[in-house]
């Protein structure tokens, strides 16, 4: 999300002389972050870095270096810098965790392995999330079970999408839209990709995958393969931030929705403190509210928390009202 459009980022000697972080760096995002700094750019190694007020920024700043820059933008809780300039371009500003505390690196692609000490990368946990729950279509048939991974599903009337996965604010962050190729062909076809599209493009994160590989769309019979091609194309100009991806089966592209959805709620914890830290428009202020529970899951859920309910029927006010506040607690 583009915050500003950058002038340049200043790095001006600190005038504590009892300071380990000889610099201060100003980056010109959110009203201008300032930082102390153990260097004035990462060439060889992460610098740590420490962030303090504006008003710690000299009145009559000693400039070391002024470095213009073709773009400062602030994705979740990092910051991608990129300096107009023939070498040493691109770097990144990181808030992080580590030793339990949180911390801020400045990185280079040079020195990107050591701006996460102390945190170990996920391997067969996506995202690093013990358990992950995600929200199935009610209307979706023979849906992805996730069974090879650590995940919850729930089955809910989703606004848009096959699958989802909430935010810790109750609202939906992140839906990816299911299509065989026979699917995708005839909703590329008749336009209701487009509307699909269309309503993906509500959410904050969004993705479509394709339970096939893209080279069978030019083995199809019925339908001209390049008006399938050029659908596509046109769909993916009109709707860059949605990706249509093509998975060669349907266990690669559950695989694919799972970790999709796993990233972007990771994605959604560090955007929300992230906007609290810098401030301005965070990517989930217009996150839609969650569909509300099936009389079927409020149910399971009351059985399994030893509540009587009847087999059949409606449930009492009551019980729809323990739910809810079972999950506002959780969230």
């Amino acid at each position: 999300m583009r915050e500003t459009r950058c002038v340049e980022l200043l790095v001006a000697r600190n005038p504590d002389p009892d300071s380990s972080l000889p610099y201060l760096i100003r980056v010109p995002l959110a009203g201008g972050l300032v930082f102390r700094a153990k260097d004035t750019w990462p060439r060889t190694k992460a610098i740590y870095c420490h962030p303090v007020g504006a008003d710690e920024w000299p009145t009559e700043a000693e400039i070391v270096e002024r470095v213009a820059l073709k773009s400062c933008v602030r994705r979740g809780a990092a910051i991608d810098v990129v300096a107009d300039r023939g070498r040493e371009q691109r770097s990144q500003i990181v808030f992080t965790r580590a030793r339990g505390r949180e911390m801020v690196f400045w990185q280079s692609p040079r020195t990107r392995k050591q701006a996460r000490p102390d945190v170990r990368l996920p391997t067969a946990r996506a995202s690093g999330i013990p358990e992950l729950e995600i929200l199935v279509d009610a209307h979706e048939r023979y849906p992805y079970s996730f069974s090879g991974q650590q995940v919850t599903t729930s089955k809910r009337g989703l606004p848009c999408g096959d699958y989802a996965v909430l935010g810790g604010g109750g609202t939906v962050v992140a839906a990816v839209e299911r299509k065989s190729l026979a699917d995708l062909v005839s909703s590329v076809s008749d336009g209701r990709l487009r509307f699909a599209l269309t309503e993906l493009a509500t959410l904050p994160r969004a993705a479509v995958v394709v339970e096939e590989r893209y080279s069978s769309i030019f083995k199809q019979t019925y339908v001209r393969p390049a008006t399938i091609a050029d659908g596509l194309a046109e769909l993916q100009v009109r709707w860059p931030a949605i990706p249509i991806v093509f998975c060669d089966t349907r266990a690669l592209a559950e695989e694919w929705t799972y970790r999709f959805l796993a990233a972007a709620r990771s994605w959604a914890d560090d955007e929300a403190v992230a906007a609290d830290r810098f401030g301005g428009v965070s990517a989930l202020t217009d996150a839609p509210a969650a569909p509300p529970p099936s009389t079927a899951e409020v149910r399971r859920w009351a059985r399994e928390n030893g509540i009587a309910v009847p087999d059949k029927g409606r449930l009492r006010p009551e019980v729809h009202e323990a739910w809810r506040a079972a999950h506002r607690d959780h969230s």
